[in-house]
């Protein structure tokens, strides 16, 4: 029976249940466009003016609140079968004329990117070519990846267009003189070599060594380097530090920088010593139900229909605006956690975060585990310690011999210091790493401190070592 019960409120109320959740899990910057598309759509629905913003519930009242926070989580405990859609929901919403133009605007004014393929198009415009090599020459670049490398060979190139494999080697060896220095090689040794060979330096031993023992280089095996070539494993040191400033993949100048606009909805100040959490609710309209429509289910001369239809849009929009302040309330009182659990870590930095799980938050502010996940998922926090997102403070950790709890990000922390400042020609093996932190008393597996160690992109210690 209690299974019925729950299966017939989730079927009634699902519509509620996604709009909900939508907007609880939803960042910040997206939030005013999905409240902006729900306006348009429902016209009982205004903005308060500046002046007015007395009570964002617009008469909801703590009851009725009460009510919708247990209603809410009685459907977020009931949610699982949701998270596919909710992942999969998206919202493209109406705009007014005036929106549109200042939208339009914004993206107006965002420099557009040069791709590499551009780029190399118009140092090909500036060279005097037949139709035929430039053709060749266009279809060189098209093969010519994001990283400036060249994905298909003369050869292979030939096969498919019939162009003598000679032409495409003359225009090859043309592109591969174009900016940015190594574009268009065929490998890494291939790449390196062009950009050695560009700065004047062929007769140098970093050109030797890089077209006689690139492979070598690549395992940092310097003594057989050395052996080889008859020289001191100090000058194949020294040698591998300057091939190590030339760029790998020479494209990527022309990369475009992620267009991830963050927007924190909680800022962390310290006032008078105490930590204040500022909830960000500029961002989000604020809404309340038109008189208009108030008074238009009051007049006795408007037919059922109309005004069943109005209740309906009024009910509607009483549940948004309920729905946006308990995200608010929900977000709020999570960082507020956060902010009393994680105090060391605000005042000294991601070395001293503790660990913290969703459960124990969910515990301590009322609502369920799910809620908790979904109200930190793509939010963000500015602290004094920078922006990080709130998901960043949840992580597991380890108990210290003394008792205190120390989360796995402060464990790689300490990996990473402890590298920093190792010998260069004794490098810490990871066996090395699990003393030391034991002796910190942090007990920790050498199968931890591995994954760890790549994770942070920490090469093995045969691997870092300098001579």
């Amino acid at each position: 029976m209690h299974q019925s019960q729950n299966l017939a409120l989730q079927q009634i109320l699902a519509p509620q249940l996604q709009q909900s959740l939508l907007i609880l899990q939803t960042p910040l910057l997206e939030l005013r466009n999905l409240v902006q598309q729900e306006m348009e759509t429902n016209p009982v629905l205004e903005e308060q003016p500046d002046e007015s913003r007395t009570d964002e519930r617009d008469g909801a009242e703590p009851s009725a609140d009460n009510n919708f926070k247990e209603e809410f989580e009685k459907l977020a405990s009931l949610d699982e079968e949701w998270r596919d859609y909710m992942a999969q929901s998206s919202s493209s919403s109406g705009r007014s004329q005036e929106a549109q133009d200042k939208r339009q605007f914004f993206f107006d004014s965002i420099p557009v990117q040069e791709t590499l393929q551009q780029n190399l198009i118009a140092q090909l415009n500036q060279t005097v070519l037949n139709a035929d090599d430039r053709k060749t020459a266009e279809l060189i670049i098209g093969n010519i990846d994001d990283n400036g490398f060249l994905q298909s060979t003369p050869e292979e190139m030939t096969l498919s267009s019939g162009v003598p494999k000679e032409d495409f080697e003359k225009m090859l060896s043309l592109i591969q003189g174009f900016y940015p220095p190594g574009v268009g090689a065929r490998d890494l040794r291939e790449c390196l070599l062009i950009q050695l060979q560009r700065a004047g330096r062929e007769s140098s031993l970093e050109y030797r060594i890089v077209s006689e023992h690139m492979e070598d280089l690549g395992r940092r095996r310097f003594p057989e380097i050395a052996r080889r070539m008859g020289i001191g494993v100090e000058e194949v040191q020294r040698a591998a530090n300057k091939i190590a400033r030339l760029n790998p993949r020479p494209g990527q100048v022309f990369a475009a920088a992620p267009q991830n606009y963050v927007l924190p909805d909680v800022t962390v100040e310290k006032v008078d010593g105490d930590y204040q959490v500022i909830l960000n609710n500029e961002q989000i309209p604020h809404l309340r139900i038109s008189n208009l429509y108030k008074d238009i289910i009051a007049q006795s001369n408007n037919g059922a229909e109309v005004k069943d239809y109005i209740r309906d849009k009024i009910r509607s929009g009483k549940f948004l605006i309920r729905s946006i302040h308990q995200r608010q309330q929900t977000i709020s009182n999570i960082a507020q956690q956060i902010v009393s659990r994680q105090r060391d870590f605000f005042e000294h930095g991601p070395s001293h975060l503790k660990p913290m799980t969703m459960g124990e938050i969910a515990d301590a502010v009322g609502v369920h585990e799910t809620t908790v996940s979904r109200a930190v998922s793509g939010k963000y926090m500015a602290t004094p310690q920078g922006i990080f997102e709130m998901k960043y403070f949840f992580t597991p950790g380890y108990q210290t011999a003394t008792g205190e709890s120390m989360s796995n990000t402060s464990v790689k922390e300490a990996i990473l210091d402890l590298v920093k400042h190792e010998d260069g020609n004794a490098p810490l093996s990871d066996q090395d790493l699990v003393e030391i932190l034991t002796e910190r008393g942090i007990p920790i597996a050498r199968r931890t401190v591995a994954k760890y160690r790549t994770e942070l992109n920490i090469l093995p210690s045969h691997m870092r070592r300098k001579y």
